[in-house]
């Protein structure tokens, strides 16, 4: 797909507007897991998630190659609307975002800040994307797909400052939403040489990519009711399937519970806020402590954008927090 130094030129791209993001080794996270683990912090970004990176790297190349484009339009939950907003916004072209009714207020606010023209579709993801493609067929806009070659390579920068920093990280855990994160990770591992066992995490209420993976093609499912609406998608994009195919281990599910719990234990171990994609990854390790013990493992940490209701519901004094998450 790309080679090393197409790699780091994107990273240049992302690095005119953003510093690296940290990779910390938290010492509670490591007694918890029975192994040394680090955590790679995208909730520290400018938009708050790792998305960013691809849309920075895909609207400068756009802009460069279509310098005429009137604007772009999309469909996302948020993290890729704030991305594609902050990016367009850099070049003073008007971004319009689809997002779903009920889709997350401060998520909402968070691109209309941005400065997106945000405009609300349909029940969940899928039907605001459907309505968005519709839309720029008939405006004339440049559609932005929520999974896109340049949107990996951007992307694929974390996963880059990751390894070459932490070239030992024996297992690393990714959310999979769209599949533009973890395919990054895999990109940026092979261009590296490593060996680095790729593992992806779904939601066991939205696991269409587990399914399709475990299938060898493409399976839909009718719904996406997790909470952790970052990892709410209905639909695998058959080209990032490909790749994980090839290039991961094998995918988690994790339960909401288990992505509340591991929230929970990102607050108490390192004082940082997770969203419920960004705490996944953690989730699905705590899941595997077994074959953990002893190995060098990376977290990916997609993003701390959720709203402060959710956040409460599930972190709260209402929450059940386990004997097990109190313990280390």
């Amino acid at each position: 797909m790309f080679d090393l130094r197409e790699l780091e030129q994107a990273h240049e791209v992302v690095a005119r507007a953003m510093p690296p993001t940290p990779a910390h080794a938290w010492p509670l996270l490591s007694q918890r897991l029975g192994a040394a683990v680090v955590v790679k912090h995208e909730n520290h970004t400018p938009t708050g998630a790792f998305k960013v990176r691809g849309g920075l790297v895909y609207v400068d190349h756009l802009t460069r190659e279509q310098p005429k484009t009137s604007g772009i339009i999309s469909a996302t939950r948020g993290n890729h609307g704030q991305s594609l907003a902050f990016a367009a916004s850099r070049h003073a072209l008007p971004a319009m975002i689809y997002v779903p009714r009920g889709n997350s207020i401060e998520k909402n606010r968070a691109m209309q800040a941005f400065g997106a023209d945000l405009v609300e579709y349909g029940d969940d993801f899928q039907a605001a994307r459907e309505e968005a493609y519709r839309r720029a067929e008939a405006a004339g806009l440049h559609i932005v797909p929520a999974f896109h070659p340049d949107l990996v390579l951007g992307v694929a920068t974390y996963a880059l400052e990751l390894l070459r920093t932490a070239s030992d990280i024996e297992v690393l855990y990714v959310p999979i939403g769209q599949g533009s994160g973890i395919c990054g990770c895999i990109l940026a591992r092979d261009l590296l040489g490593l060996k680095t066992e790729i593992i992806g995490v779904q939601s066991s209420l939205a696991a269409s990519y587990a399914l399709s993976f475990a299938a060898g093609r493409v399976v839909r499912t009718n719904s996406s009711d997790t909470l952790a609406d970052g990892l709410a998608t209905r639909v695998p994009d058959p080209d990032a399937l490909a790749i994980i195919l090839k290039g991961a281990s094998h995918i988690v599910q994790v339960t909401d519970d288990e992505i509340a719990s591991a929230m929970r234990i990102y607050w108490t171990d390192t004082h940082n806020l997770a969203e419920g994609a960004g705490a996944a990854a953690l989730a699905a390790a705590l899941q595997e402590k077994n074959k953990l013990q002893g190995k060098r493992v990376g977290l990916i940490l997609s993003g701390g954008n959720i709203d402060f209701d959710l956040f409460w519901k599930w972190v709260g004094p209402e929450a059940a927090i386990t004997s097990a998450e109190r313990a280390v």
